[in-house]
């Protein structure tokens, strides 16, 4: 089921809040809590019930671990389900990457394996890894089945996210004002919701039009139209994601749960270390805590610090796709981070938009890795960002520097070149404009001028619902 659709909307949400918050009311705590967990299954198992037994198995798995590591700490058991965990990962992500890549470097003519991958499956192994390993730490308190299954399934983010942590969740969840309906958290968590939905709705899912084309026909993208798709799709992945996350919040808030942020305006960074602690927060926090950490950090000079950082974003790249593209974008990022941390200790400072301006570039040159489907895709479009797949500008036909100038209609684009505009526009936005949280902590109050403007934008979005599009991130 998506967020974004009639059924869960009006049906499957407001049923659900009305269940849970009935029972909680009348004190059935317990059975309160298993109505939000059923909810939570079939909200699952809604989009594909061939995705359930993983999830289950997964989750009955990681409690007895748990349950065995809080009794008995044994290094041996976490590194046994650590590797199960990642296994079953590798397993329905990886299989088919690793044999099709042991075909071409070896022609071993192996079959390639069409295996389904579990929607959701990388998010709720992340969070349970997290779990088992602060277990072995002694860190997590005793938790029974029906809270456990809860703090894995919890629906707002379960597919996409974020990743969550133990101490930030479980004891809302045992909390008894979590289960007393409020007013004003529905009030806050529907605007948060509205505003997510409309940055996928009505921005994220008309930019696909834009994206599509130029990665589709790669060779042909020239200058202007390369840049067009990189832009557009560095937008698209913002909105969609972004508006996914804060819809989480939301949702979560009419729960009375507080979930994690996990985007705090990426786009405004003036560093690759910026962006990092702004974008995708709970997987940036489980990648230093359960990987950096642990392969050593800083605590072991500078050239294995640095060592270490490549070796993590490169995992984090795995971590999002089976794919040599994904592979080198982790590696860029890697770089990225490793020049940023070498050019911090010459301490020279850069003027702020000259700092913005290269790391927002850095960052939509690696997007292109992430979002194209082949690794000739992502060179044709870089070289074509450069201007060797020509220049093509409204004017007169003639050759510059050995560049053909074809000066015209931009055959990609839709618009013939007025979507930079558009996404120019859009850029602007995303950095001057305040992100979710700076709204609802320094502006947002329960007016009628607020829900004006949300219903405003809730009924856009609903004319909107007729083509539901999926998140992007549902595919990692």
């Amino acid at each position: 089921m998506l967020f974004n659709s009639y059924s869960f909307i009006f049906l499957f949400l407001p049923t659900t809040m009305v269940v849970f918050f009935v029972l909680a009311r009348w004190r059935l705590l317990p059975l309160a809590t298993g109505a939000l967990v059923i909810a939570s299954i079939f909200f699952y198992a809604y989009w594909d019930v061939r995705n359930l037994p993983v999830l289950i198995s997964s989750m009955i798995f990681n409690f007895i671990v748990t349950r065995l590591l809080q009794v008995r700490r044994s290094k041996s058991l976490l590194i046994v389900t650590v590797a199960v965990d990642l296994m079953t990962l590798g397993y329905f992500k990886y299989t088919g990457f690793i044999v099709s890549n042991l075909n071409n470097f070896f022609h071993t003519g192996l079959n390639v394996p069409e295996i389904m991958l579990p929607l959701g499956l990388s998010f709720f192994t992340f969070t349970q890894i997290a779990f088992v390993v602060d277990a072995y730490r002694g860190e997590t308190k005793g938790c029974d089945l029906l809270t456990y299954s809860l703090f894995v399934t919890f629906f707002p983010h379960l597919i996409a996210g974020p990743i969550l942590y133990h101490k930030d969740i479980i004891p809302q969840f045992k909390s008894l004002r979590s289960r007393i309906f409020s007013h004003k958290n529905l009030a806050i968590g529907l605007s948060i919701f509205v505003i997510g939905l409309s940055k996928k709705v009505i921005i994220a899912d008309h930019l696909s039009a834009w994206v599509t084309p130029v990665f589709a026909q790669p060779d042909h993208s020239s200058f202007l139209e390369a840049w067009a798709g990189a832009l557009a799709y560095t937008l698209q992945l913002y909105f969609d994601f972004s508006g996914y996350s804060e819809m989480a919040l939301g949702l979560g808030k009419m729960f009375n749960i507080n979930l994690p942020v996990n985007f705090l305006s990426p786009y405004k960074s003036v560093s690759i270390i910026e962006f990092w602690r702004r974008w995708h927060i709970s997987l940036s926090t489980f990648l230093r805590n359960y990987l950096y950490i642990p392969l050593g950090g800083n605590r072991r000079g500078e050239i294995r610090r640095f060592l270490n950082l490549w070796l993590t974003m490169l995992l984090g790249g795995i971590w999002h796709g089976a794919g040599w593209t994904f592979i080198i974008w982790g590696g860029l990022h890697g770089t990225f981070l490793v020049i940023n941390h070498l050019w911090r200790k010459l301490k020279i400072q850069l003027p702020k938009l000259l700092a913005w301006s290269i790391t927002f570039v850095a960052v939509v040159v690696a997007w292109v890795f992430f979002r194209a489907n082949s690794m000739h895709t992502a060179k044709s479009i870089v070289l074509g960002m450069v201007g060797f797949n020509g220049i093509v500008l409204p004017g007169v036909n003639g050759s510059v520097l050995g560049f053909s100038l074809n000066f015209g209609k931009l055959p990609l684009l839709p618009g013939g070149g007025k979507e930079l505009l558009v996404l120019l526009g859009l850029v602007l936005f995303v950095v001057l404009m305040p992100n979710v949280p700076e709204i609802h902590t320094t502006r947002f109050r329960p007016s009628l001028r607020w829900a004006l403007l949300g219903g405003f934008l809730f009924t856009i979005c609903l004319l909107q619902l007729g083509h539901v599009a999926e998140f992007l991130y549902f595919q990692f």
